[in-house]
């Protein structure tokens, strides 16, 4: 519970500073950095390998369960993020913005390369990061983008490549940094006003972003098929 409750307002103190500068983009280069951070560790969390390990023993052994763990683990961060972020008033919206999309991205990272390790897939493969990467935009955006050529093929496909293709990394990291702005932004327009009852504005955040995360959750849990690397 100690770390559940401080996830949040550490990953923003000690990562929001990179984002005070935000622009109407992200830059990519934030998008990768946050995923090698979600996967070794940052702050209160460890590499996502000691948590699936974790898990796996409290499970003993049994995969799907620690899958579960996992995904139901990482939704709880995400609503103590969404929460801690989301509680001042308007004039609060420039620090609580980068804050907010560096806790989104980093749990929901660390929820979707825990969900790939316990099936199989190797998180050192840079064939894995882009899969992870794509989970996190969620199943509607990724039927979207494959539909309209942007990238070549859901999670799952873009993991189990023959080869790793150097040439679609930036457009996968460019892709899920436009989502997490567009994502976050637009629920702070929406939810501006709840930011006058003191206490609704950081109900609001937690709901949407447990939500947000339950959903990539699921949606890691269908495509990231189990595979055997040996």
């Amino acid at each position: 519970m100690g770390v559940t409750r401080n996830v949040g307002h550490q990953i923003g103190r000690q990562l929001a500073p990179r984002l005070t500068d935000l622009a109407p983009g992200l830059s990519s280069s934030f998008v990768r950095e946050a995923l090698d951070r979600a996967i070794a560790g940052v702050g209160p969390l460890p590499p996502i390998r000691d948590t699936v390990a974790h898990h796996l023993r409290e499970r003993d052994g049994r995969v799907e369960k620690a899958v579960k763990d996992v995904v139901d683990q990482h939704i709880r961060y995400a609503g103590v993020s969404g929460f801690a972020t989301n509680l001042g008033g308007v004039m609060t919206l420039a620090v609580a913005l980068p804050a907010n999309l560096l806790g989104t991205a980093l749990v929901q990272c660390r929820m979707v390369a825990g969900v790939a390790q316990l099936r199989g897939y190797d998180l050192d493969d840079p064939r894995t990061h882009n899969a992870v990467l794509v989970t996190v935009l969620g199943e509607e955006t990724v039927d979207r983008l494959v539909a309209k050529g942007t990238i070549p093929a859901p999670p799952m496909a873009l993991a189990t490549a023959p080869v790793h293709d150097a040439r679609i990394d930036a457009v996968v990291s460019a892709e899920v940094a436009r989502d997490l702005v567009a994502r976050v932004t637009g629920r702070r327009l929406a939810t501006t006003v709840g930011r006058r009852v003191p206490g609704l504005g950081g109900v609001v955040g937690m709901t949407a972003d447990g939500w947000a995360t339950y959903k990539i959750g699921s949606y890691a849990e269908r495509e990231l098929l189990p595979r055997n690397l040996r």
